[in-house]
């Protein structure tokens, strides 16, 4: 048996182990392995592992001290298939994100302040930056609060995120096939690139009301598969190749609020199942594209008379199975195809601490996913 040191939190409303980067092998592949066996891969239930038997809790965040004059924390998200014994490090997790503060101050890679402390975190899945603002009263993290947010139970200390710059966070463009909307085999798509890839979809045009539950979405095999077809042809033309080995980019089907808060109701998929909540980064993405004119978003908003024609929405309450989420827009000289930055509040919490067993490799590892090779490299 191998031991790491290891700290396991929940950040947003994702859970899975914190792992400093000094402590696991350089390697993609050699770093695969090792998560693939901490988590119990190949197993519905993850019983050899910590997993949780569920995508968003066979999440894995990787932290060290960054050399970038601009950041103080490198982080790396890695995607540990649950069933397959295949880890994606393409995606970003704003969920796991918010728990990178914390820990990291906690850790010793961030002196805190007095009242609160602006981690600045660049992520390596996106190469882009992220204020990360914790509360730290006597210089010390603290997790006890009054905010709740939608899909995890109880309060905590609100953590605020500010994304900066996400457009074209993989492709290098907000819209990477130059068009709002167009057709892929008869239905009307949206792609957008906004701190992580979407396809957006109307639910009416998959014969879905919009605010089914996510059980009966993931039993419907149809439906599935129709999405999984759409993504697939998506993938190809925002420039990210065959995506049949990645969870990008991450379908989303949107129709009409029902709150008087709301702006659109969404249903995320990640990507083959639909999420009990929505991801922060799928969050992100729709709320941009709301004011984004000709995106299905930017049509379902107006026609519900939640914006004007032309308007720059700042403030974004998107409604999903658990709740909502709301989101602030900041647009450069009002311009929807200029994001300044994204920011929500969220909320993390410490689980345990302590080390970390996991088994040996004992079976040949499936290979990596053919395309880029991310650069793991963090710290020093």
């Amino acid at each position: 048996m191998n031991s790491i040191p290891c700290v396991i939190m929940r950040g947003g409303t994702s859970r899975g182990p914190f792992l400093r980067r000094r402590d696991l092998p350089q390697s993609q592949q050699e770093l695969s392995e090792l998560l693939l066996n901490a988590m119990g891969s190949g197993h519905a239930l993850q019983i050899d592992g910590i997993g949780g038997g569920n995508s968003l809790t066979s999440k894995v965040a990787i932290v060290e001290c960054s050399e970038r004059d601009d950041a103080d924390i490198d982080y790396l998200f890695a995607q540990v298939n649950v069933l397959e014994r295949h880890v994606d490090f393409s995606p970003n997790c704003g969920n796991m994100l918010s728990a990178v503060g914390p820990y990291a101050i906690e850790a010793g890679l961030v002196e805190p302040e007095d009242g609160v402390t602006i981690v600045r975190v660049f992520n390596i899945n996106t190469h882009r930056l992220i204020d990360c603002h914790v509360p730290t009263p006597g210089r010390r993290v603290i997790y006890e609060g009054n905010t709740r947010i939608s899909g995890v139970p109880g309060q905590a200390a609100g953590i605020r995120l500010s994304f900066l710059d996400i457009a074209g966070s993989k492709t290098g463009a907000l819209l990477p096939t130059g068009q709002a909307m167009e057709m892929i085999d008869g239905t009307e798509v949206s792609c957008l690139d906004a701190a992580t890839p979407v396809m957006m979809v109307a639910a009416h045009d998959l014969g879905l009301e919009g605010d089914e539950t996510p059980e009966k979405m993931d039993m419907d095999a149809e439906l599935l598969a129709r999405l999984e077809y759409l993504r697939l042809e998506a993938g190809q033309r925002m420039g990210l190749g065959d995506v049949r080995d990645s969870v990008l980019p991450k379908p989303v089907v949107l129709s009409a609020p029902r709150s008087k808060e709301g702006v659109l109701t969404a249903r995320y998929f990640v990507p083959t199942r639909c999420h009990k909540a929505i991801a922060v980064t799928g969050g992100i993405a729709v709320s941009a594209a709301v004011s984004v004119p000709g995106t299905i978003a930017n049509r379902i908003a107006l026609q519900a008379g939640r914006i004007s024609q032309g308007q720059c929405l700042c403030d974004v309450c998107i409604e999903h199975p658990s709740g909502v989420m709301e989101l602030r827009v900041e647009h450069r000289d009002g311009n929807a195809h200029e994001l300044a930055q994204v920011s929500l509040v969220r909320t993390a919490r410490k689980i345990m601490s302590g080390t970390l067993f996991y088994a040996l490799p004992q079976r040949k590892v499936a290979p990596l996913p053919s395309g880029p090779v991310v650069d793991i490299a963090l710290g020093s």
